[in-house]
């Protein structure tokens, strides 16, 4: 009778523990995860303006072809409800898919290496727990051309390139600049766009942070020089810079920025804003020898009003002069002396570092598709816009008003040329990577054969 009792009691205790076991963690780690996940901006990459978080079909451009981002919610048939932790942190850390196949580096996993596993363990927790699952594949797939169609080739590309070992704390550095370099190495992959890549599109860890070009866009040296970096940015102005998108007589967020900022950073704790700034001022400067001076701090407000007013415009408005050109589509905003709103919201054109660095792809850029600014959520509908002038205005146009700008406003030396903007209207410079990776199967191909045939020659010889 007691051992029938005990058996009756033991089965209610476990039919309670049970509800509690399927739970699954609890709201507090799944909440932790969601901050990583946001720190490390993957709704970005995994989904389309007004599309299903995490749901993929955002086509990435890279110098190998589109890359289509994938369905990373818990869908058991098109997502990634059937990982283990094992297998979600191979893919994230490692570039490893649970089926085995590699994963491109697009996906910034070099610098998720960096992530712990506790956190690894918090982010698996919120995509398995904290997503919603859904049940289809994006209508695109990614399609490579030959050799890199075979994923098997980043197998040898992650043995020269990826480091696996997680982030480890320098001891000799305070809390807040190892948080820092946590975050910005790691989840953060600051690296990931602002270290210039070598010929095999490897990061340049030497030159860690010292700027490099995204396609179309440049992103710019952070580095801790004082004329080329943010040496001469307080830690504040930086924190500000990463919660808003804008410095006041500094810089503003545009492209691919604008969307870190808007999907990821400003999300973030004041305490992490502080550690990353607090870090990145501490990285060795590098410094382009043509920034003479500090990039924010070239140029002054003008005009040249006197010389186009009574002055009919042309027949071919191609041969607008850059003073017509500018009072024409950027004076309403930034005024004709080129000061921007009286708020502060439109940025003035000098002490800008848009306009007074050696690159000027991002001038470009910023009047080829504008400045949009996003709520986060994936609407379109927050401040701080610049019309996009990629319809409006000719090739021959924007480099007249480009330069009438730099001239004006920001480092005369830089220049704008024709055929910088018909590149960066079509996209960016193509990549000779693939036409190398072809030569260099052909040379291996070739070696191979001429090996083949000494091997038999000598084979007949000493018959």
């Amino acid at each position: 009778m007691m051992a029938t009792f005990r058996m009756a009691a033991g089965a209610a205790l476990l039919s309670l523990a049970l509800p509690v076991l399927a739970a699954g963690p609890d709201a507090a780690a799944i909440e932790r995860g969601r901050y990583l996940a946001t720190a490390g901006d993957c709704i970005a990459c995994h989904s389309v303006p007004g599309g299903k978080p995490m749901a993929g079909g955002l086509s990435l451009a890279t110098p190998l072809g589109a890359i289509v981002a994938t369905n990373i919610t818990p869908s058991t048939t098109h997502g990634i409800g059937n990982y283990t932790l094992k297998q979600f942190s191979a893919a994230v850390r490692h570039g490893v898919r649970a089926d085995g196949a590699n994963l491109y580096p697009a996906m910034p996993y070099t610098a998720y290496a960096k992530v712990t596993d506790e956190d690894t363990a918090a982010l698996y927790d919120y995509f398995m727990h904290g997503v919603a699952a859904v049940d289809a594949a994006p209508a695109q797939t990614t399609d490579l051309p030959f050799p890199f169609n075979i994923r098997l080739s980043m197998a040898g590309w992650n043995m020269l390139f990826l480091d696996k070992k997680p982030f480890v704390a320098d001891t000799a550095k305070s809390m807040e600049w190892n948080r820092g370099a946590y975050l910005a190495q790691g989840l953060a992959h600051c690296t990931t766009c602002h270290t210039p890549r070598n010929a095999l599109m490897a990061e340049q860890l030497s030159k860690e942070l010292g700027g490099a070009d995204l396609g179309t866009w440049h992103a710019p040296n952070i580095t801790s020089d004082g004329n080329s970096g943010v040496g001469g940015w307080s830690q504040q102005e930086l924190v500000d810079y990463l919660r808003t998108g804008r410095a006041a007589h500094k810089a503003q967020a545009a492209g691919p920025m604008a969307e870190a900022i808007d999907h990821s950073l400003k999300h973030l704790s004041d305490a992490d804003l502080n550690a990353i700034a607090h870090y990145v001022k501490s990285v060795p400067a590098i410094r382009d020898k043509a920034d003479t001076r500090p990039v924010t701090q070239w140029g002054k407000a003008g005009d040249e009003l006197a010389a186009i007013r009574g002055v009919p415009l042309p027949q071919n408005l191609n041969k607008m002069s850059g003073a017509q050109l500018y009072d024409a589509q950027c004076a309403s905003c930034h005024q004709a002396r080129g000061e921007g709103s009286f708020d502060g919201s439109l940025p003035p054109l000098f002490h800008n570092s848009v306009t007074g660095r050696s690159n000027s792809n991002n001038l470009v850029m910023a009047i080829l598709d504008g400045v949009e600014r996003q709520d986060g959520e994936g609407s379109h509908a927050a401040g701080h816009l610049m019309p996009a002038f990629r319809q409006t205005l000719s090739d021959e146009q924007i480099v007249t008003l480009g330069n009438y700008v730099q001239k004006m406003y920001g480092n005369p030396d830089v220049k704008v040329t024709a055929e910088q903007v018909t590149t960066l209207r079509n996209g960016g410079a193509p990549s000779n990577l693939i036409g190398l990776a072809r030569a260099g199967i052909i040379v291996g191909v070739l070696a191979l054969l001429a090996l083949l045939l000494w091997w038999r020659g000598r084979r007949r010889k000493d018959a």
